[in-house]
């Protein structure tokens, strides 16, 4: 295995690009829909009445179950291309209606303690990675280590 990686060419190591964002996004995603679910809706309905979404109690098990399931299907890279619209448009709503007025910087630091800094709350850089690299999926695909590669190669020796 090592072997194989090590002797690949330049035009090989690309097919690895998508893994990685697959990898990374569908977990992150995974983990944020587990969190909401895990700790119950309630609670996450109660701040999605805060910032004024409608449907607020639907939303909250809506919203989770996108963010885990399209976490899933990221990281399997399983209908990449489809998935990821819904999984931008959760980054947007989230973008526009509370992290926007916290400013660009995921890490905001407020303090300094003995104990370490004390961070407020995010801004909407991490929103803007996670749209980047799913539009970075759409336009590249799942990448050859994906279920949707092999999807594709199954339907390629049915129909010939």
């Amino acid at each position: 295995m090592l072997k194989c990686i090590f002797s690949m060419s330049n035009k090989d190591y690309r097919n690895w690009a998508p893994l990685f964002l697959r990898l990374a996004i569908g977990f992150g995603f995974m983990a944020h829909g587990w969190v909401k679910l895990s700790r119950g809706p309630a609670g996450f309905e109660k701040l999605l009445n805060l910032i004024g979404v409608p449907f607020a109690h639907i939303t909250s098990y809506i919203l989770p179950v996108i963010e885990l399931f399209g976490g899933l299907a990221i990281l399997l890279g399983l209908y990449v291309g489809i998935v990821a619209v819904p999984l931008i448009g959760t980054m947007l709503v989230a973008m526009f209606t509370i992290q926007i007025k916290f400013g660009f910087s995921s890490v905001n630091t407020i303090g300094l303690t003995p104990q370490g800094p004390i961070f407020g709350p995010p801004g909407y850089e991490i929103n803007l990675l996670y749209i980047a690299c799913l539009v970075a999926l759409i336009i590249s695909g799942a990448g050859v280590f994906s279920l949707d590669a092999l999807l594709a190669t199954k339907n390629k020796r049915v129909n010939k």
